[in-house]
């Protein structure tokens, strides 16, 4: 039987199966990360290698750096996690891995580390978007949480809403017409002299500070679901450079109060805005900025004002991890999609 054959047959025969075991892959940006990940919410192990100690030298990731980085560490990660979910590769039923969005080089390293052990072990090869996988992340957090729901979806690389109508069905309601969130944070950090990454930084300082300075972001979205941070954030370079210039005294934790109130109050309205418009009264945040403490503050409290059930990831879930991405995949095969064959490639840019 020719592998193309053999492996469709065995993804069919994986959609009935009681249990299912995969083993995952994140490598899109500067974590190298494996899981093994039962039945879509049991996580038996999830290792990650981080690089933010590399990169902050450099204050930001440096691409070529971060693949060579992937390549050293997943190998030893793989046998981490085997190790750790004490079970042995012969029994895997699946390899679940990130092929986009990110960084082209690191995605190239999980991919074809992924595409090598699927076809040595004979099983199926799931092809999942990282995006999708930062929205799985909350199936893990939250046993109970299912489809329908809103998804807020704030991370560095993209923020937008969506309905979430199923595991595998989505429609993005409003995107992000400039920067992205998480972008728009590792910027100002970088202008207020702040280490890499930026996010977290932000909201450390932010809590030092007052909300003194009063940004406003675009105007012209202001009807609809979309999002726009790039003149914030110009604003706020502009301000520190004008202020170097006349050798004036930046009070860094008001200015990052600042920016940090006036996009989360951005962020908020427009996700309790498409819960009304929706119909829907479940809210799920996803992404690495899901993690900053002001942002969750005010979706809970917003939540709670509007009979809204309002989830998110727990902590160690909320930046990039393969146990997502495991989650995710299991989904997609129950739904008998994105199988995927040897010729899997990176895609630095997907559809959300």
């Amino acid at each position: 039987m020719k592998y193309i054959d053999r492996m469709k047959e065995k993804f069919n025969s994986l959609m009935k199966k009681k249990d299912v075991i995969i083993l995952a892959v994140e490598s899109s940006c500067d974590e190298t990360s494996i899981a093994v990940i039962k039945n879509g919410r049991e996580v038996l192990s999830n290792i990650i290698a981080s690089q933010i100690e590399i990169h902050r030298r450099f204050g930001g990731v440096v691409p070529e750096v971060a693949s060579r980085n992937h390549i050293t560490a997943i190998e030893n990660i793989f046998y981490e996690a085997l190790e750790k979910a004490n079970i042995k590769k012969e029994n895997l039923d699946a390899v679940a891995v990130t092929y986009g969005a990110g960084l082209v080089g690191a995605l190239l390293v999980g991919v074809n580390f992924s595409k090598g052990l699927a076809y040595s072990l004979d099983i199926p090869l799931i092809a999942v978007s990282h995006v999708h996988g930062h929205i799985a992340a909350n199936y893990i957090s939250h046993l109970q949480l299912q489809p329908p729901f809103i998804c807020l979806m704030v991370s560095g690389g993209h923020t937008a809403i969506l309905r979430v109508n199923n595991y595998n069905e989505m429609k993005l309601l409003g995107t992000t017409v400039d920067d992205a969130i998480g972008e728009a944070f590792d910027k100002v950090a970088r202008v207020l002299g702040l280490p890499y990454p930026g996010g977290p930084e932000i909201d450390k300082i932010a809590k030092l500070g007052n909300n003194t300075f009063k940004f406003v972001v675009s105007n012209s979205l202001k009807n609809t679901l979309n999002f726009s941070f790039s003149g914030i954030k110009t604003e706020i370079v502009n301000f520190v450079h004008n202020c170097e210039q006349r050798r004036e005294e930046i009070n860094k934790a008001d200015l990052a109060c600042s920016f940090q109130e006036c996009v989360t109050d951005e962020l908020c309205n427009k996700a309790i805005r498409a819960c009304e418009q929706e119909g829907i009264f479940k809210l799920v945040v996803a992404g690495g900025v899901g993690a900053n403490s002001r942002l969750k503050e005010k979706l809970t409290r917003v939540c709670n004002e509007n009979n809204i059930e309002f989830f998110s990831p727990v902590l160690k879930y909320c930046t990039d991890n393969a146990a997502m991405i495991g989650s995710m995949a299991y989904y997609m095969i129950k739904d008998g999609v994105g199988l995927a064959q040897l010729d899997l490639t990176a895609k630095p840019n997907i559809d959300l």
